[in-house]
């Protein structure tokens, strides 16, 4: 499989949250003729806003935008499917002589998008079946049960991330072969250039902890509350956002309103800190500071591209 005849270059904004990708990406969509296409999981998601800094349409600046709000959040998130969603998208920004601009922290969403990737396939009764067995008995004995089937595997999965691991064994019992194996070297699908941006840590570390006060702020708890009726607790995915996971609990009684303000802030610095060694791991990824004074020009440098 490859990208379309003649295609023109994808331009990839990536790193770590509230390192300032969405300001860049604006900047660069300017500067260059460009539509973002979204490749945060969370944004996905119809509702999660104010948790997950969705650009309002004001601070889009005109910029179009593709994949925001596309699903409920009662859905099961699906890389494949977004896979089929992004490209079409990229194809049509394309033909349409547009830079598209893929922009997001979700390192396997973009290298989705990017990359000749072939998703495994999945059997419902199966994963029903792990499903129910994470439901009763917790993820240890099945993180116990990778880890003696796919110790590479399980080496970059946490020991309480249920979904992945269920996914994982579905794909082992499936194949039979290491879930790592259905991961195939990274092989282009469309010609791009992939510019990470970053802060210092203690730098990102201020910004996280000023970007949480702004979304209790901005009433992130409210969203929360009319999420929920809206099925967020039945969400397999959603509810585990970011913010979101720690408002159901307060509005469930098992935390304070302040301790789930101050783990959103802890659980966001240890997401940065995977996000990192996601990207930090791939080589053809060039490193912008973020707090640089001129991180627009340093990008349009690096793209070999005039400001218009």
């Amino acid at each position: 499989m490859s990208g379309p005849a003649g295609a023109g270059r994808v331009v990839a904004v990536v790193g770590p949250t509230a390192a300032g990708k969405s300001a860049l990406s604006i900047a660069l969509a300017h500067a260059l003729g460009g539509e973002v296409v979204n490749a945060d999981s969370m944004q996905l998601y119809r509702g999660l806003d104010i948790g997950t800094a969705k650009l309002t349409s004001a601070e889009r600046e005109g910029v179009p935008h593709h994949l925001l709000d596309i699903w409920e959040v009662t859905e099961p998130a699906s890389v494949a499917e977004y896979q089929r969603l992004a490209r079409a998208a990229v194809d049509d920004i394309l033909a349409r002589g547009r830079v598209p601009l893929l922009v997001g922290g979700s390192g396997l969403y973009v290298r989705a998008v990017l990359e000749e990737f072939e998703f495994p396939g999945t059997d419902p009764a199966l994963r029903a079946r792990l499903e129910a067995e994470l439901a009763e008995v917790g993820p240890a004995p099945l993180y116990a049960r990778l880890r003696a089937a796919d110790p590479v595997a399980a080496t970059k999965i946490l020991p309480g991330n249920g979904r992945r691991i269920v996914r994982a064994l579905e794909v082992v019992e499936l194949t039979g072969a290491p879930f790592a194996a259905s991961l195939p070297e990274p092989r282009p699908y469309y010609d791009s250039v992939q510019l990470g941006v970053d802060l210092a840590t203690t730098v990102l570390d201020e910004r996280i902890a000023v970007r949480v006060d702004r979304m209790w702020a901005a009433g992130l708890v409210e969203e929360v509350r009319e999420l929920a009726e809206r099925g967020l607790r039945q969400g397999r995915t959603a509810r585990r956002a970011l913010g979101y996971q720690q408002v159901l609990a307060f509005l469930d009684g098992t935390m304070s309103q302040e301790e789930a303000r101050a783990e959103t802030v802890r659980a966001t610095r240890r997401f940065v800190r995977r996000q990192r060694s996601w990207f930090r791991r791939d080589p053809r990824i060039t490193w912008l500071d973020a707090g640089g004074t001129e991180l627009v020009e340093g990008a349009l440098g690096l793209l070999g591209a005039v400001r218009r």
